[in-house]
Parts: structure tokens; sequence; C-alpha cells
């Protein structure tokens, strides 16, 4: 617990705050019955064409790229990471207030040991860099095309783990430096599972070899995946969903045999 709050103040990520997150979204990853928690905002198709106009642009500014990786560091990190959620327990509360107060001392030693801009400077980029890195490693290892979604009485963890979770098949250097959580499926099926001892366990587990697997260049075209299509179960485009929604209504007006 030390070593986890004393991380949560570099990562401005308070420990039992992410943990909470970390379990809710390792039990309900892909549940459609289920979002909102510790995961990235996704909508059906179905629920899209049924929304109304102002969430539908929410919807979209949500999902471009450059209010995701660009402002999502800054809305995630700094902001909603400062405060609690309503039931949060008096453990988790304490934790959240221990890590700000740890962080803003933090800040103003550095500021007036080396200057408020040079902190700005030097942090600020650290920052942005591995914040908008982190947002994309999490979002490319769910938002897939042929990735996994069923409403609750369907839906089976063991499924989730394996084939909503992507093995995001990076160089050894940047595998190293991401902590080996490209193989995101081991990781979701087995939490306890050490960082590095997940790329052992999926090489010496055969079936986790056959699993949903990206590289760098392959990633890129998960940036036009936006909506979960239930009928066909994978991911489309914003360009797509006229004609699926032309789709949907022939189908309704056919005439019953």
């Amino acid at each position: 617990r030390a070593v986890g709050t004393a991380m949560g103040v570099l990562t401005l990520f308070p420990f039992d705050q992410w943990g909470h997150e970390h379990s809710v979204h390792h039990a309900t990853s892909g549940n459609l019955d289920k979002r909102g928690t510790g995961d990235i905002w996704t909508l059906t198709v179905d629920e899209y064409l049924a929304a109304p106009l102002k969430l539908r642009i929410a919807y979209r500014l949500y999902r471009n790229p450059l209010i995701m990786f660009g402002i999502g560091p800054i809305y995630q990190f700094l902001l909603k990471n400062r405060f609690n959620r309503k039931d949060a327990r008096k453990k988790e509360r304490m934790n959240t207030y221990l890590t700000n107060v740890l962080i803003v001392t933090l800040i103003a030693l550095l500021c007036w040991a080396i200057g408020w801009q040079s902190f700005l400077l030097v942090q600020g980029t650290i920052f942005m860099i591995s914040g908008s890195c982190g947002i994309w490693l999490f979002y490319v290892q769910h938002t897939f095309e042929d990735s996994y979604f069923e409403e609750d009485p369907n839906w089976e963890y063991v499924k989730a783990a394996v084939e909503g979770s992507s093995f995001y098949k990076l160089p050894k250097l940047l595998q190293f430096l991401t902590g080996n959580i490209g193989f995101h499926h081991v990781h979701h099926l087995s939490p306890r599972v050490p960082n590095y001892k997940l790329e052992e366990a999926h090489n010496q587990a055969l079936p986790l070899q056959n699993v949903p697997t990206i590289t760098l260049a392959t990633s890129l075209k998960s940036l036009r995946f936006r909506l979960w299509d239930e009928n066909a179960k994978n991911f489309v485009a914003f360009k797509d969903v006229k004609a699926l929604a032309k789709k949907r209504i022939s189908v309704q007006a056919k005439p019953e045999v």
C-alpha cells in the first residue's frame, strides 16, 4: 500500500481509487449492461441512432482523437482523479485526500527549488506524452474490430478476457517500457499474474496465443472504430452509421411471412 500510494503520487492516480476502478473494469469489461466504470465510453449503433442530438455531438467529441489523447489526460489525471466517487469508502477517500496533499506539496517544493517555468516545461512535457500514451494503450487494447461485447445474460468472463482484450505485439524496447501490458489478454484473464510473468504465461499456454493480435501498424486502424454493432459483433466507423440505419429500416419494413 505504501509503494502503491507513492506511485499514485507520481502518476497522479490515487492508489485505492485506481484499485476500485481496475477491479470493476476486470469484472465488467465487455458487458453492455455494466458500462461506465474504468472503461472507455462506448455506444452501440442502436443507442447512437436513438440518442438525442446533444448526446451524439458529445459522443463524437469524446471519440475525437485530439480530444481523447490531448484533453483526455488533462481531464483524467489532473481533474477527475482529484475527486472521490459518491459511494467511495472511507479508506479510499482518505487515500485520495492524502495523495492530493502529497502531490500539491511535491509540486510546491519543486517550483520553489527550480522555478515554476522549469517545472512546467519538464513535468508538463512528461505528463502529456505519458498520459497520451497511457490512454492510447488502454484504448487499442479494447477497441479493435472484432472485440467482445455482450449483454449481461450472455456475458462470459473468460471470453471477455481473451477475446475482448488484444495482444498488442510491440517491439522489445516498447514492450519493456510499457511493462508488458501488451499481453493484455493474459492480464485480464488473471490480474494476479505479475507484469514480468505475462510474456511467459502467454508463451506457455497455447490457447492464449490464439487471441486477437495487433501491431503498431494495425493498431492505427482502431482510430476509426467508434460504435459497437451488436448485430455484426464488431466495431464500425461513424461513416457506416447511415448505411446500417437504412439496413435496419429495410429489415423492419419487410412483411412477416
